[in-house]
This record gives C-alpha cells, structure tokens and sequence, in this order.
C-alpha cells in the first residue's frame, strides 16, 4: 500500500525569517567549541582541539544496564570497551550524535562518546577523542531532549524547557542557557537556529517557530493533532502528528510547512511515533502497531505500511538498502522496501528471554552507513551486521553487562 503526498500548500507558511548560513568550508580552521571561529592559516583545515580527524566513520555504542547501572562505551573501531559512570534505573538512553543522555527518574547523565562527525555539505570530518562524563541535566526519564551543534533543548513533562550551550558541552561544561517563556507540547526541535515548537491555542495544537531567544518570530497557522515523535533528515524536520507526518524544511531563507497525510484513519495504536534511521537518510522507519512497520519516503513524501508479524525493532540505511526488522523469533529479516516483500533472514541472534517491549526497554537496530547493530541483553552480546551482503553477522562483542539500552555513536 502507498499513499502519495497531500501536499497542502500554506502559502503563509513559508516563513521569511533569517537568510540560511552557507556551508562552504574551504580553508576555514573549524572549532567544534567555536564554530564560529575565524579562518586562520596557521591551523590545519578541519583541526580541533583535543581530537584527532579520521579519514573514516568513528562509531562507538553506548551502552547500559538500567538494573546493574554499568554504562560501557564500546569503540567499534579497535573493539575495545571502556568503562563510563554507572547510571542505575535509566529508562532512556538518547543520542545526538556526540552525546549520549542517560535519563532515569533521578536526571539525566551527560557522557560524552568522544565520537562525532562535522558535515560540511561537500565532505565530511570524522573526529575522535577520548570518552569522558560531562554531568547531570535537571530532567528526569520523561524529559524530551533534542540537541544541534549549537544548543541542546530539553522539554519536561510540564512543557518547560531548558536551552543548553551545547558547544559548553564539548568542553565538558553543563550551562544553561535560558529557560523558554510559556509551555509547548512535546519536544522542542533546534533546526537552521531556530526552534520548532507545539503551542496550545483554544483546543488545538499548532506549529509555531521561535528564535534561540525563545522569542515567537512567525506561526504558520499549521495544526497537528496528538504530536508525538520527530526526526532531522536532509530535508527538514519530520513531525509526526495523528493524520501523518508535517515536514518543516528551511527553503530560500524561509521555512515551508507540507503535510504528508497517511491517507486514510490510523488507530492510535497504529502509529507511527518513534522514528528510526540512519542520520542523513531520508528514509524514515516506526512501528506500525504490533505486526507491521511504517516507512516514510520523506523524498516522495509518501508512507508504506510493511506486514512483518510480530516486531521488535526497525530500521533502515535507506537508499536501496533493505528495510532491517528484529522480530520476535529473534531474528533479523530484510525486507524489500518497494514491494514489501522479505527477502532475507538471518539466524536467531537474541538469547531467550526477554524480547518484548513491556518495560520500554526492548532491543534496538542502529544503522550506520555500512553496518546494523543488534543488541542481545540476556546474552550480553552485541551482533554487527553487514546488510550489503544478505545479513551477514560480521562481527559478535562479548560484554561484561546486559546491553540493555543501546545507542551509536560518530554517525
């Protein structure tokens, strides 16, 4: 089944705010602390301090027991496991590329994986440097962390949210920046310096875009019912919303507001509410209730619904790449995303045990550009899969913990 694009045009959404940054870098000195550091000959393009640059991707995983609180890093390059501050009772683990948010009832601990990218549109820098634990957010396990180069928003239960200096960050620093006036459903989005809201206004629930002030500078008159669930893409913003998905993108100095419809009614229980893919895909994944996974071709602007049975877990690299789904038989199966049709399984890799999502904690896929990793809690095990060559298990860690919540790293 796919469902075309409804594009509804909102003429007075297309926000004329700031001009959009070019992204050219030729012989800039970048500072991931500054990054608006001025040129200077003296410094070897793409240097940054305290790291070292790699011709190649840097991934590391973060690693957790909720019940134990052990927290590893595991560096996927050399395959080594380093130790981090324990965490106990973290019912979420959130990434945003650099840094990992381990948030239990408590707060939430800042560790930095020591691992990042910096894209400049034309190429990319890989950077290194060593692991180390920034500290304690304020934000409990409900909080909803999103997090650019620049700052790191953080929207409690209430609706109140924290802006964090994100380049204090990396210098291993927890600042705050500002707190935002007035409360805002769900998590608040930072994209191209700006940040992307919810706002209650007489019953319904509507898009509005506010400055790093938190100034209200334009509301596109664009409602979206029960919001829940985000993603960055190449494109813009994807919110979910219970009619589908809006995409926000940044287009000639302004932001424009599409609509990508389901194009029919969705139970509650069938939506798509927690994105997955790889960064830089514009290929979006969720569940779709309990036997079935939704794929969202933001470039069409069209959604899939894929019939798998029983799921644990989905993702995808996008791009041809086949569409990656744990099931409940502890399998990983690839599906064609175009016809739906899967194609290829691997072997049970999950341990029996625990493989349902009933405490929110269930295995996870991470997918970068040439590898899944899969995560076996019971097994303490974690499985890397090469998804260009039938599922291939290319390389299996042994750990000293349950992996139970898992993210990556330097992507």
């Amino acid at each position: 089944m796919m469902i075309r694009r409804n594009v509804t045009p909102w003429a007075s959404a297309a926000l004329v705010l700031t001009a959009l940054l070019t992204t050219s870098c030729a012989g800039e000195k970048y500072d991931a602390a500054q990054p608006d550091a001025r040129p200077s000959s003296a410094t070897p393009h793409g240097y940054v301090e305290g790291a070292k640059e790699a011709a190649e991707q840097q991934s590391r995983l973060l690693l957790n027991d909720p019940d134990s609180g052990n927290t590893r890093v595991l560096d996927l390059v050399t395959g080594k496991v380093h130790k981090a501050a324990g965490v106990k009772d973290a019912v979420r683990l959130g990434m945003d590329g650099r840094f990992g948010y381990l948030q239990a009832p408590g707060g939430t601990h800042v560790l930095d994986s020591g691992a990042w990218m910096v894209d400049h549109g034309d190429h990319v820098h890989y950077y290194s440097a060593p692991t180390r634990d920034v500290g304690e957010i304020p934000a409990g396990s409900q909080a909803r962390i999103r997090s650019d180069v620049a700052v790191t928003a953080v929207a409690d239960e209430n609706g109140r949210t924290v802006l964090y200096d994100r380049t204090k960050l990396e210098k291993g620093r927890i600042v705050t920046s500002r707190t935002l006036r007035g409360t805002y459903t769900g998590a608040v989005v930072p994209y191209e310096e700006h940040l992307l809201a919810f706002a209650n206004k007489g019953g319904t629930t509507e898009l509005v875009v506010l400055d790093r002030r938190g100034e209200r500078v334009a509301s596109p008159e664009v409602t979206c019912e029960a919001p829940r669930g985000d993603a960055v893409t190449r494109r813009g913003v994807i919110l979910g919303c219970a009619d589908g998905a809006l995409l926000v993108r940044a287009q000639g100095g302004a932001f424009a507001v599409e609509r990508i419809s389901y194009g029919k009614r969705v139970p509650e229980q069938e939506r798509a509410t927690t994105f997955r893919h790889r960064p830089g895909s514009d290929t979006l994944t969720a569940l779709a209730g309990d036997d079935a996974v939704w794929v969202l071709d933001v470039a069409e602007g069209s959604w899939k619904r894929v019939e798998t049975g029983p799921v644990v877990a989905v993702n995808t690299a996008g791009e041809g790449s086949p569409l990656l789904v744990l099931e409940a038989d502890g399998s990983v199966h690839g599906y064609d995303i175009t016809t739906g049709k899967r194609t290829v399984r691997t072997k049970p890799l999950l341990t029996a045990g625990k493989r349902d999502d009933s405490d929110g904690n269930a295995p996870v896929i991470e997918v970068d550009r040439s590898r899944a990793y899969v995560n076996d809690p019971e097994g303490k095990k974690v499985f890397e899969i090469d998804y260009n060559d039938g599922l291939r298990i290319a390389r299996s860690f042994d750990l000293d913990v349950k992996p139970v919540l898992m993210v990556e790293a330097g992507r």
